[in-house]
């Protein structure tokens, strides 16, 4: 049995075939770190035109998602007593790399993703969190559910070669990732930093964290922030 189920309901699952057909994640599915189930309301309707949206009561641009295909869909879904539901939609808290780390401790992850000009109130009441990846609005909930797949999947143990490498990435602990270089030592001119040529590794570590910082400080003055306050309560703690 893999260790992580996704279901995701969606009306487009083609999507999602052609984005987890190559690299890391593809291996994590080959390999049963995780398995993935789509599965489209539009099956579940019940007219022969097999409709799964409607004009909204008082009127109104746009069709509305219906209740009754996300509700037959939804109670279909096997359900894993640790599980959480995640509902794709604008209105919804914008997500953090904290989130991915707390959902990859999950048995299941089911994704509702929405469409159109939204969804009838009523299928807010399947989930258990109200998902966002930014303040914009897309044509459905397909790339933020791909991006949450995305995300939680290469924190799972075996997607990645080495777990060291999910160490020091951006977002984790606040900081932004430090500059990386590789071979040539100089190119067009740019040189790599004599410090990583030095083979001292102690100030090879000083030299990322205080990149970190000054990178973070400069592009992500909010995340500094709660960095710094972290780093006051840390110390206070100690």
């Amino acid at each position: 049995m893999s260790k992580l189920r996704f279901d995701v309901v969606s009306l487009f699952p083609e999507a999602f075939k052609i984005f987890f057909n190559h690299g890391l994640i593809k291996k994590a599915f080959e390999e049963n770190i995780a398995s993935i189930h789509i599965h489209n309301p539009r099956d579940y309707a019940t007219d022969n035109y097999r409709k799964v949206d409607d004009e909204p009561y008082g009127g109104g641009a746009g069709m509305v998602l219906k209740p009754e295909p996300y509700f037959s869909v939804f109670d279909q879904i096997p359900k894993l007593n640790k599980k959480r539901i995640l509902l794709m939609t604008p209105q919804g808290r914008k997500i953090a790399q904290s989130d991915f780390s707390r959902w990859s401790k999950e048995d299941q992850l089911i994704l509702i993703c929405g469409g159109y000009e939204g969804f009838d109130e009523r299928i807010r009441s399947l989930a258990d969190e109200e998902i966002s990846i930014g303040d914009f609005i897309l044509t459905g909930g397909e790339i933020p559910a791909i991006t949450i797949i995305n995300g939680v999947v290469r924190l799972l143990p075996g997607t990645l070669g080495s777990a060291k490498s999910l160490e020091e990435e951006s977002h984790n602990e606040f900081l932004l990732e430090h500059p990386q270089y590789t071979r040539p030592s100089e190119f067009k001119g740019l040189k790599v930093p004599s410090v990583l040529l030095s083979g001292n590794h102690k100030l090879i570590k000083e030299w990322r964290q205080k990149q970190r910082e000054i990178r973070t400080k400069t592009r992500r003055p909010d995340l500094y922030e709660l960095w710094e306050i972290d780093q006051l309560t840390t110390d206070h703690n100690s």
